[in-house]
């Protein structure tokens, strides 16, 4: 029995066809078969099969919350009580939570049932999830290739059918890529938007979490609960959450968008996922919207300002992992300096270490002004560019990903070449606008792939109406 949304899941389990433990039990036993992709670090077996116990009994009583019967797979970057979190680090060895993040929480509160944790790119640095601690994720469609990162585990769960949605977070495309690549819908939501207490920080000014789903729909729902102010993150916008599942069906039918002609142009981008994207602007055309070309000559920018700043606000957040606290200790530290220098070293992995140490540099005394400052006023040029279109259309179109899955090893020796794997998503990031992956390809290899559309700040309802009419039409 696989379920492709939660409407399919609320039906069964109305027309009693299903329970909600009957359902966990499927996704357990399907996770068991599936132990060879390694997309769970850890699975909640018991907490799970109790919180279905629990569930079925508010259902019978009719007090259910309205996530009732979805089961949900967290990022191992995202705090839950109680539960050990790593974001799949050896740093963070051994590591339980005191507490949840603010959108498990609400989750929890509409009785989603969180199945375990995703492995996952080491603190959310990577595009394949080759940088675990814990070993690749294998992409689910074709066990030679990735599923995308950082957000590799969450993807591959939700396109393996191990859960009905996962949790991701999104510094620079870390949704919008996997999604691309394991043929799912991925939203990162408006940067302050959705709380990030409790979401183990990367880069603070670029981290948002988001859903990973089959559908949007689905999307939308996890959204509508988890969004809104939280005392707990200062950075969140006091505008009033929408219900987005209500407005789905908001008119759409005379949209203007703005396609980066830029982008289609640029080298290194799959002949197949050109093609597609005219065959849309062609569609949408033929559909009475408004579709233009716009020039955006900044694509070669994007890249080098989003590692210069991430990776700088990667060096202070990551600061406070030192073996003293929490998490790895050395063995062989016998004074403090040794401890700091020797549990960095052994419990962070190369690309951790990479960034860290990058991120060092360009905040160094005599760099700080070249690099960092420098990177601030790019960021804020390319946000002013970015708002110039998004004041005149209500989208801009472009492929998510240069090209489909590719296979393990195939950019690991060059750092450069898998940076680039970003080159269309990290906008989204920079400019802190809202963007979603849907997945509206399938390649000749038989891979699928996605298109990507960024929308105004915090207008995530239009958004996800407009991203409901192109999968249901094109």
């Amino acid at each position: 029995m696989y379920y492709h949304s939660f409407a399919q899941i609320q039906s069964d389990i109305i027309a009693k066809k299903v329970s909600v433990k009957q359902l966990v039990a499927l996704y357990l036993e399907r996770i068991e078969k599936n132990k060879h992709l390694n997309v769970f670090l850890e699975v909640f077996t018991e907490g799970a099969l109790q919180r279905a116990d629990e569930i079925d009994e508010k259902i019978k009583k009719g007090n259910a919350g309205k996530l009732a019967g979805m089961v949900i797979g967290l990022k191992d970057n995202l705090c839950y009580k109680n539960h050990k979190v790593s974001a799949a680090s050896k740093i963070l060895e051994g590591f339980t939570s005191l507490y949840s993040a603010t959108v498990v929480e609400r989750l929890i509160n509409e009785d989603a049932i969180i199945i375990g944790r995703c492995n996952c790119d080491e603190f959310a640095m990577g595009s394949s999830n080759e940088n675990s601690a814990f070993g690749n994720v294998l992409n689910p469609l074709d066990n030679t290739r990735v599923p995308g990162g950082s957000s590799g585990g969450a993807a591959a769960a939700v396109a393996a059918d191990l859960c009905l949605a996962t949790l991701g977070t999104d510094t620079g495309g870390s949704i919008r890529q996997p999604a691309s690549l394991c043929g799912l819908v991925g939203l990162k939501p408006s940067y302050g938007r959705v709380s990030r207490y409790g979401a183990i920080a990367y880069a603070s000014s670029f981290d948002q979490i988001g859903p990973l789903t089959k559908n949007i729909e689905d999307a939308a729902l996890i959204m509508e609960v988890m969004a809104g102010k939280d005392a707990y993150d200062s950075t969140l916008s006091s505008i009033t959450v929408p219900s987005y599942t209500n407005e789905l069906q908001q008119d759409v039918s005379k949209i203007k968008i703005a396609y980066l002609s830029d982008c289609l142009e640029k080298e290194g981008l799959d002949p197949e996922i050109k093609k597609r994207t005219i065959d849309v602007i062609n569609k949408l055309k033929n559909a009475g919207h408004i579709v233009e070309p716009v020039s955006f000559p900044f694509l070669d920018y994007l890249v080098p300002v989003y590692y210069v700043l991430t990776t700088a606000e990667a060096s202070s957040n990551l600061s406070r992992y030192q073996g003293l606290n929490y998490g790895y200790r050395s063995k062989h530290a016998n004074d403090m300096e040794s401890t700091f220098r020797k549990s960095r070293s052994e419990g962070f992995g190369k690309e951790v270490q990479r960034r860290i140490m990058l991120g060092t540099f360009v905040l160094s005394a005599g760099y700080y002004d070249a690099y960092y400052s420098k990177g601030q006023k790019v960021r804020r040029y390319l946000q002013n560019k970015t708002i110039e279109i998004l004041n005149k259309y209500d989208f801009i179109l472009l492929p998510t990903t240069p090209g489909t899955a590719f296979k393990f090893g195939e950019n690991t020796s060059d750092p450069i070449k898998m940076y680039l794997e970003d080159i269309f998503t990290v906008q989204a990031n920079i400019t802190g606008m809202p963007a979603i992956s849907l997945p509206m390809g399938k390649h000749s290899n038989n891979l699928p792939f996605g298109l990507q559309l960024i929308g105004n700040k915090f207008e995530e309802s239009k958004l996800l109406a407009f991203s409901n009419y192109l999968m249901k039409n094109f």
